[in-house]
């Protein structure tokens, strides 16, 4: 191996990330302090959303999302199976079944289609769907306009799996004008991730996005134990209030149980210091992923970028590509091992998540052949904002050696 590792993906952090973070650790507020509020209204403000409520992380957005919706037992919910295992865990944890759905095996996304047929699956079980959850896989947005017309013609409510995409942009409502996702001009919420190889990065970290005050307000009470200082929630009167008749300052009430899924400070004041460069990473990752489109092109058809979505700008979390395995007469796992010889890291994203031992345990096998076929040839490529032209020189001079290699015995 000649050069240091590559990794599929990393954070990057700078010095001003440092100082943001080493001014709260010299302040006076670690936690439940002031950052989490100004990250949570500059991310709302930079994707044009009324609301951010900050969180753990991405599964705790994609959790809080369902407790705001008050979804539970008796209600199902359709999840692509082509996710990361959260997606469709979320689901289960709220008492909800999943109902899995096929993707496009050249984008990996959920299609109107593909929710169609979980519909009429979920009628065939006596189920009652209350929402579909698509996931905007590496950072490519799944069909909204699509599943947005189909929510409103079944009475569904629409939840984004934004977690690879912070930056990503799509056609609107208009069908025109570009608009953030996490603008939530057709979902009800949008949840985001902030691990260290996302777009933008807290360390862990979460939100979720909404134009909905009362779906705003259950998140907070959600994310903090169910407690609430607010009036409006008050019922028992004889103890909130002083013989001023102004609120005890010390009281809050309970109305539900809740989960300690807080952000820190430490963590919000890191969020607002990459969000101020969350442009210029979608820039970077952008040019990365086109430079790579151009010099992958010959490799066809034995390697192909994932296909592309029209009306979007992707904020790309991930470079996955399709690659022919079998006609290369290689396994993804030597095609790997060769690549990592070479200092490059790959990863795979995913295995479809209805395969799980606890969901076919739980649920039977299931037939979806555009979830397997993504799997069977999916591969993920390093990309990160960091990452320079010779970095990427290196990763296209190794996987064009691995696959040229093969061809001719392929033919």
């Amino acid at each position: 191996m000649s050069g240091r590792f590559i990794p599929y993906g990393r954070q990057y952090l700078d010095e001003a990330d440092i100082q943001a973070v080493t001014q709260v650790l010299r302040g006076d507020w670690l936690t439940q302090g002031p950052s989490v509020g100004w990250f949570e209204k500059s991310f709302a403000a930079h994707v044009g959303a009324r609301h951010g409520v900050a969180c753990a992380n991405g599964t705790a957005a994609l959790h809080l999302a369902l407790l705001a919706l008050g979804i539970g037992p008796g209600d199902a919910v359709i999840v692509p199976s082509i996710t990361f295992l959260a997606t469709a865990n979320v689901v289960r944890h709220v008492g909800a079944d999943v109902v899995f759905a096929d993707v496009d095996p050249h984008t990996g996304l959920m299609r109107r289609q593909d929710a169609e047929a979980a519909l009429k699956r979920a009628a065939t079980r006596g189920w009652r769907v209350r929402a579909i959850m698509p996931v905007h896989l590496a950072g490519q947005p799944a069909d909204m306009a699509g599943l947005a017309d189909l929510a409103a013609a079944k009475g569904l409510v629409l939840v984004e799996d934004a977690c690879h995409a912070a930056g990503t942009q799509l056609a609107g409502a208009d069908g025109s004008t570009l608009m953030a996702v996490g603008a939530c001009d057709r979902s009800a919420m949008a949840c985001f991730s902030f691990h260290p190889v996302k777009t933008m990065a807290t360390g862990e970290g979460g939100m979720v996005t909404t134009n909905d005050d009362e779906l705003a307000a259950a998140l907070r009470r959600h994310v903090s134990h169910g407690m609430s200082r607010d009036e409006a929630d008050f019922t028992r009167t004889d103890a909130a209030y002083g013989a001023d008749g102004k609120p005890n300052p010390w009281y809050y009430e309970m109305a539900s149980p809740g989960f300690n899924y807080r952000l820190t400070d430490i963590q919000a004041a890191l969020g607002l210091s990459q969000l101020a460069k969350l442009d210029r990473f979608v820039a970077a990752r952008r040019t990365l992923v086109e430079t790579y489109d151009r010099a992958f092109a010959p490799l066809a058809p034995w390697l192909r970028p994932a296909a592309r979505v029209a009306d979007a700008a992707p904020g790309w979390h991930l470079y996955p590509v399709l690659v022919d395995y079998a006609a290369l007469g290689l396994d993804r796992s030597a095609f790997m091992g060769l690549l990592r010889q070479q200092g490059i890291g790959t990863q795979v994203h995913y295995i479809p998540v209805h395969s799980q031992p606890y969901y076919q345990q739980l649920y039977g096998p299931l037939d979806l052949p555009g979830a397997e076929s993504w799997y069977r040839h999916c591969l993920s490529l390093p990309l990160f904002a960091g990452m320079a032209m010779t970095d990427l020189e290196r990763v296209v001079a190794a996987v064009t050696d691995v696959v040229t290699s093969r061809v001719p015995a392929s033919r």
